[in-house]
C-alpha cells in the first residue's frame, strides 16, 4: 500500500462511524411509545422532549415531532408555529392538522382517531412551543418571559441548530418553516436568521428551502386597511357606508386622522359587531349563562360569547381563543398584549378550548409525551399570559423581499372568510412587493372542485385563497390544505 493509505483508512472509518450515526441517531429517551386516548398502531414514529436553549437561564422549548408516515428518510421537515403571540403550536397539532382527530367524551380523556388529512401524510412535523413561557416550554429565570419578536426568532433558531445535531439524520431533507397569525411575524423572522446562520457558516447546515404563512400578520398598514374592503366585498356593509367611509378616512382606515373618519368605522364595526370574526359564515358557540353574565369592564364584540359552533363531525372546538392580534387591530411596534392580559385578568366568556386542555394537562399525557408535570412547566393553556410580549421587528415586508429574493419559496395562503386578518390585507401587500406576474389570478382544485384562487409572482412568491375557510386553514377545509401544502413542499403548481 502507499504511504497515503492510513488517510485513507481514516477517512473509511469517519464515513463508517457518520454513516452509522445518520443510521439511527434520533434519541431514544424522546420516543413517544403510547399515547393516551388512542389505542391502534402509530402511523409513523413521534417523539417529543425539550431542547435547552440557555443553560444559565434554564431556558427549554418543548417540542413534538411526527415523522412522515409516507417517506422519513427523503420527505420535508416541517417546523410548525402557532401565533398568539403567546399561543401553542399544539392549537395547530390538536385541531388542524396534527396526526390525530379528538372525539370529546365526558368525564374522561378524549378519544383519537387518526386524521386522514394529517400533514405527516407526506411530511415530518415539529410542533414547537416559542417563546419560552409559551405551552410546555419554560425557564428558570422569569425574566426569560419579557421577549419579543427579535428574541424570539433568536431562540428558535438556536432551537433548530440544537433539534438537527440530536436529529442528524433529516439534515438532508428539504426544511421549510409554516405558521399562521401572529406567526406571520414568527415565520419570516425565524427563516431571515435561518439564512444567516447558513451565510455566517453555523454548523449545521440546514437544508432550508423556503416557508409558508396563513392568514398571517405582517405590516400594520396593509392589515389595518384590510377590514373596509373585505367587509364591503362580503356584503357585510352597504355601498353607501363604504363610499361615506372611503369619503372621510381617504383609504386611511387603521389610524383616523378625523372624528368624522372615526365616526364612519364605528359604523362599519356595528355593522359586522356580530360575527365571529375567525370565519364570518360560521355561527357562533352559545351559551345561556355567559350570555347573561356581563361585565362593564370588557369591551368585546358581541360574538365572542358564542364562538365556535359547528355541525361537524367531531366537533372539539366549542371555542376560539386569541389566534392572532384582537379584535381586527392591525399588530403595531410596543407591547401586544396577550388575551389575558388585555382583559385585566377577567376570563373571557367562551374561550378556553376544553378538549385541549383536558388532554395535555392529564398526567399521563404530559409523561407519554416527556412533558414537564405542572410544577416545572405549570399548566398548559392554549394561550398564556406568563409572557410580555414585543412586537419589536417592524414590518414584514423588508423580510419577505429580502428572503424571495435570494431564492427561496414562499406561500401565502388565506381563508378567504377570516375577518381577523382578512386576505384583502395579504393580497395587497403581495402584489405591493412589485415583483412581475408569473401565473396570473386563476382557480385552483382540490378533489376537480374549485378551492380558492392563486396568483403567482416571480422569485417563487405565491399569494393563494382557500374558499369557505375561515382564520385556521386546516381546521375548516383539511382536504384542501393538504392537497396546497403537498404541492407546495413538492415544487409543483398548486
Amino acid at each position: 500500500m502507499g504511504r497515503g493509505s492510513p488517510i485513507i483508512l481514516f477517512r473509511i472509518a469517519c464515513l463508517l462511524w457518520i454513516s452509522l450515526l445518520l443510521a439511527h441517531s434520533a434519541p431514544e429517551t424522546a420516543l413517544v411509545t403510547q399515547i393516551p386516548g388512542f389505542s391502534g398502531t402509530l402511523p409513523s414514529k413521534h417523539y417529543g422532549g425539550y431542547v435547552t436553549i440557555d443553560e444559565t437561564h434554564g431556558r427549554r422549548l418543548f417540542y413534538y415531532f411526527v415523522e412522515s408516515e409516507r417517506n422519513p428518510a427523503k420527505d420535508p421537515v416541517v417546523l410548525w408555529l402557532n401565533g398568539g403571540p403567546g399561543c401553542s403550536s399544539f392549537d395547530g397539532f390538536v385541531y388542524e392538522h396534527g396526526p390525530f382527530n379528538f372525539e370529546t367524551k365526558q368525564g374522561g380523556l378524549p378519544k383519537l382517531h387518526l386524521n386522514q388529512y394529517s400533514w405527516s401524510k407526506v411530511s415530518s412535523v415539529i410542533y414547537l412551543d416559542s417563546p419560552a413561557g409559551v405551552g410546555f416550554s419554560y425557564s428558570e429565570n422569569k425574566t426569560d418571559y419579557i421577549t419579543g419578536d427579535l428574541k424570539t426568532s433568536l431562540d428558535s433558531h438556536v432551537f433548530l441548530l440544537k433539534w438537527f445535531e440530536l436529529y442528524p439524520e433529516f439534515l438532508s431533507n428539504p426544511f421549510f418553516i409554516a405558521g399562521e397569525s401572529y406567526a406571520g411575524v414568527y415565520v419570516p423572522t425565524l427563516a431571515y436568521d435561518v439564512v444567516k446562520g447558513i451565510d455566517d457558516g453555523k454548523k449545521p447546515i440546514l437544508n432550508f428551502k423556503g416557508y409558508l404563512v396563513g392568514n398571517g400578520v405582517t405590516d400594520e398598514e396593509f392589515d389595518g386597511n384590510a377590514l373596509v374592503p373585505f367587509a364591503h366585498g362580503m356584503g357585510l356593509i352597504s355601498d353607501d357606508l363604504y363610499e361615506e367611509v372611503n369619503r372621510a378616512c381617504t383609504g386611511n382606515f387603521y389610524r383616523p386622522q378625523t372624528d368624522s373618519c372615526s365616526s364612519k368605522l364605528a359604523k362599519v364595526e356595528e355593522d359586522v359587531d356580530g360575527l365571529n370574526i375567525y370565519d364570518i359564515l360560521e355561527p357562533c358557540y352559545y351559551d345561556a349563562e355567559l350570555m347573561e353574565a356581563k361585565d362593564s369592564k370588557i369591551r368585546l364584540p358581541s360574538s365572542f360569547q358564542q364562538l365556535g359552533k359547528t355541525d361537524r363531525p367531531l366537533p372539539v372546538r366549542k371555542r376560539m381563543f386569541g389566534r392572532a392580534w384582537p379584535l381586527r387591530a392591525p399588530v403595531r411596534d410596543g407591547i401586544v398584549p396577550t388575551w389575558p392580559q388585555l382583559l385585566n385578568g377577567e376570563s373571557v366568556p367562551c374561550t378556553d378550548d376544553e378538549v385541549a386542555m383536558s388532554w395535555l394537562n392529564n398526567e399521563a399525557v404530559r409523561r407519554a409525551i416527556h412533558a414537564e408535570d405542572v410544577n416545572v412547566a405549570g399548566v398548559w393553556e392554549l394561550c398564556t399570559d406568563r409572557i410580555e410580549f414585543r412586537h419589536d421587528a417592524g414590518s414584514m415586508i423588508k423580510y419577505h423581499k429580502n428572503l424571495t429574493l435570494r431564492g427561496l419559496r414562499a406561500l401565502i395562503f388565506s381563508g378567504d372568510h377570516d375577518m381577523c386578518v382578512p386576505f384583502t390585507g395579504s393580497q395587497a401587500w403581495t402584489r405591493s412587493m412589485g415583483y412581475k406576474v408569473v401565473d396570473e389570478w386563476r382557480p385552483w382544485t382540490s378533489n376537480r372542485q374549485i378551492a380558492g384562487y392563486t396568483q403567482g409572482y416571480e422569485n417563487n412568491l405565491t399569494f393563494l385563497t382557500i374558499k369557505g375557510a375561515g382564520h385556521t386553514v386546516p381546521e375548516y377545509k383539511p382536504k384542501e390544505a393538504l392537497d396546497f401544502y403537498s404541492r407546495f413542499l413538492a415544487g409543483q403548481p398548486i
